[in-house]
């Protein structure tokens, strides 16, 4: 691909993860601007331009990556539709950046990352924590020797259900599995925790799980348990519980070390804290207000020849792998 030194982006999907969390990230970065954007209702579409400054709307997502000013493509869309467009993007020749996880399955991840190898185009994926000053602190701590030679991680995650998952006539579209995929929000929430482990152990090579629907609230599966190996032989276990009560809201990833335990949390960024012979210590760190912010960077600076980012469609599949073998999809 040759390199762009001024990158225009189109959005597909102009949802609420593209208000705050993204959207006025790409437009805070030299040489980066948002031309168009795209949604099926006109309405949401034309409205998101006008309050966004930004000159093009369309309702059609092949008009909007055949405009000829729109050199990459960001996929702000549910991941049932993620393979469909990061392929249409890469055909056309131009890169895509999309909303996390990679795919609705580890076989359409593979469809990706096949059509990025025969086109020379990259795809990228918004596993934006991996860049967090929260998260490389972690990281930090995990390398330092603080806590020792590490040896289990644990992820515990539990929140009690939303009003809106008792509406069965309009249930969330994470909780409709033609649209998300079927992995409920255990596909959208722990895709973030297993990257992070991922990118700050390596890949899991060995993953098994057991899911069940224990609420019945609604159809998919609501509660999760799992085990998992990574390459370097260390091990973990991790727990998601999405009908908890209230008094059981838990979320934390505990690294155990034989000096000692680092404790941090993936969604509400709460104090990291570091158990040694020393006692307690906490570390509050701050994140940018914009959070896909540093990897939007990276990946713009990336399409300008400037660096290389790689948080890319390949290093993002072995999540949606492990996420595979925790349902029991193969």
């Amino acid at each position: 691909m040759n390199k762009e030194q001024n990158i225009r982006w189109g959005f597909i999907g102009c949802g609420e993860v593209t208000e705050k969390k993204s959207g006025p990230a790409f437009s805070m970065i030299e040489g980066s601007s948002i031309v168009a954007v795209m949604s099926r209702d006109r309405e949401k579409a034309e409205s998101y331009a006008k309050r966004h400054n930004i000159p093009k709307f369309y309702t059609d997502a092949q008009a909007l990556v055949a405009d000829p000013q729109v050199n990459a493509i960001y996929i702000a869309t549910p991941p049932s539709s993620h393979a469909t467009f990061a392929i249409m993007a890469m055909r056309a020749g131009k890169p895509a950046y999309i909303e996390k996880p990679l795919a609705a399955n580890y076989e359409d991840c593979a469809r990706v990352n096949r059509i990025s190898e025969l086109t020379g185009v990259p795809c990228f994926v918004a596993y934006y924590r991996r860049y967090l000053p929260y998260f490389q602190k972690v990281l930090e701590l995990t390398k330092s020797g603080k806590i020792g030679k590490l040896l289990s991680v644990q992820i515990r995650f539990a929140v009690p259900p939303r009003e809106l998952d008792y509406n069965k006539n309009n249930l969330p579209w994470r909780l409709q599995p033609d649209i998300a995929g079927g992995g409920g929000y255990f596909y959208d929430l722990a895709s973030h925790q297993l990257d992070l482990l991922q990118y700050m152990f390596g890949i899991i090579t060995e993953a098994e799980g057991f899911c069940c629907n224990r609420a019945g609230i609604y159809k998919v599966q609501d509660t999760f348990n799992a085990c998992f190996k990574f390459d370097n032989g260390l091990t973990g276990s991790a727990s998601w519980c999405f009908v908890a009560h209230k008094s059981s809201r838990t979320d934390k990833i505990e690294i155990l070390g034989e000096k000692g335990m680092i404790s941090f949390s993936v969604f509400d960024y709460a104090p990291i804290q570091i158990y040694t012979e020393e006692g307690k210590e906490e570390l509050r760190i701050p994140n940018p207000e914009h959070v896909q912010l540093p990897l939007i960077k990276s990946v713009v600076e990336h399409l300008q020849g400037k660096t290389e980012c790689g948080c890319n469609s390949i290093s993002a599949t072995p999540t949606n792998w492990v996420m595979d073998k925790i349902l029991g999809r193969f």
